[in-house]
């Protein structure tokens, strides 16, 4: 009995430790879950406001190449304030297509704007803007006096910032991940008194480089130039491509209109090759002297810097961009009831879901096509590594319509897009069918 007593005894106690450490376990278990759930969603939230900063702010230090190399900023600030040329006034610099923040401005500044009292013609008056921090994308740097410009550099908002224009034209609330297609790029950087960076880098005179940049025209910009020295496609247009969203991009496989590489690969790329920021970037495709004769000349495969200020920014920069939703358009836009019906065709007959794959509006998975599946040249695709072109994205596709459809801008309207694809893939779809299927991605 005495043997039975000790043994219940014994699975008694063992039976509370076991119940006892159940409780301990599973309670720090939960515990630590729900930290661990809290800490992340806090570092989450943490990393996209690190990389709204970066998106809106950081130069990467490409004010060495911007300012130094380029002197924009003596041209920005004319002769009359110490730099050279006529200025670049608030008016001006509203006509190449910079914005500003109206968040930025001081009330008394915002008051003043909207009763007319700000010379918009004075480069003093861009000065003052630049000191503000409230030029969207661009970014001043000014000497002990603060009078004077020392330098200046880009940031990601330049050319995929806009504005809402609540104030004035070209002065609003940002609308970051939208292109803006007003940006002159061109015109920006011709402005320039120093264009030796670029004529060194191509190896041709001013000229040349001025009537590429020529051009360009609103809303364009070229990144594989600096690559493969090609200004023009074969038939004498621009070979720029339009300034594509940087929204919409959640669910994405690989960026750009030829899919040069995922989002981090080609922040990596444009902060390094096209902002010229300081960092370190390896891409040995770019060795290929046949595709890519100028960036296998200069190395621009295998970037180093003893000072690395960009890729420790890539999380966060990352973070923010997918987290930049497509807008919605506006109801009274498009007709409902015709979208309802565009939708059975885009699912349907029209075959736009075999490839834009709903509700991320790409191709899951592998995202690429060839040329000649899309019925159109390969100018663009070969100046890329895969010779390919990528399904774009859908979300706000009528938001940005703004220098036509494609890569290139060539289709003028969706409806010239559908038509397109209408022969190109002999889908038979009457006229009917085409005007829903437009009204539903113009829902989108």
């Amino acid at each position: 009995m005495r043997s039975l007593a000790r043994r219940l005894v014994a699975v008694f106690v063992l039976a509370v430790v076991a119940t006892l450490a159940a409780i301990v376990v599973n309670g720090s278990v939960a515990a630590f879950a729900d930290r661990g759930k809290g800490h992340g969603e806090d570092r989450g939230q943490s990393l996209v406001k690190q990389g709204k900063a970066i998106f809106r702010d950081d130069t990467f230090g490409d004010q060495a190449f911007w300012g130094d190399a380029l002197q924009l900023h003596k041209a920005i600030e004319g002769a009359n304030l110490g730099g050279v040329g006529a200025g670049v006034s608030p008016k001006t610099a509203l006509a190449v297509g910079l914005k500003v923040d109206s968040k930025r401005l001081p009330e008394d500044v915002v008051k003043a704007l909207q009763a007319g009292k700000v010379d918009l013609d004075d480069p003093a008056t861009t000065l003052a803007l630049l000191k503000l921090n409230a030029v969207v994308g661009v970014k001043g740097f000014f000497d002990d006096s603060g009078q004077h410009l020392s330098s200046v550099g880009i940031t990601c908002a330049l050319c995929h910032s806009t504005v809402d224009n609540s104030l004035a034209t070209g002065i609003g609330k940002r609308l970051d991940g939208w292109p803006n297609r007003d940006l002159n790029v061109g015109a920006i950087i011709s402005l320039a008194p120093n264009l030796t960076p670029f004529t060194s880098l191509l190896g041709v005179d001013e000229a040349t480089v001025k009537k590429v940049l020529a051009g360009w025209g609103p809303g364009r910009f070229d990144a594989e130039l600096s690559l493969d020295g090609k200004g023009f496609r074969p038939d004498g247009a621009t070979a720029a491509t339009l300034i594509p969203p940087a929204y919409g991009l959640a669910g994405v496989n690989l960026h750009t209109f030829t899919g040069w590489g995922s989002i981090p690969y080609w922040n990596a790329f444009v902060a390094n090759l096209e902002m010229h920021g300081i960092g370190n970037f390896t891409d040995p495709r770019l060795d290929d002297a046949t595709k890519f004769p100028v960036a296998a000349r200069a190395g621009l495969g295998h970037v180093t810097h003893s000072e690395d200020l960009i890729t420790s920014k890539l999380p966060a920069l990352h973070a923010y961009q997918l987290s930049l939703r497509a807008p919605k358009p506006d109801p009274s836009s498009f007709d409902a009831a015709a979208a309802e019906r565009g939708k059975a065709v885009f699912n349907g007959p029209g075959k736009c879901a075999s490839c834009h794959m709903p509700p991320v509006f790409t191709d899951s998975g592998w995202n690429l096509h060839t040329p000649a599946e899309i019925c159109v040249d390969s100018f663009q695709a070969d100046r890329s590594p895969t010779g390919m072109y990528r399904t774009t994205p859908l979300g706000g596709v009528s938001l940005h319509g703004q220098g036509g459809y494609y890569h290139d801008g060539r289709f003028k309207t969706l409806g010239d897009v559908v038509s397109h694809y209408n022969s190109c893939l002999s889908l038979g779809l009457s006229t009917g069918q085409q005007s829903d299927l437009v009204e539903y991605l113009k829902s989108l």
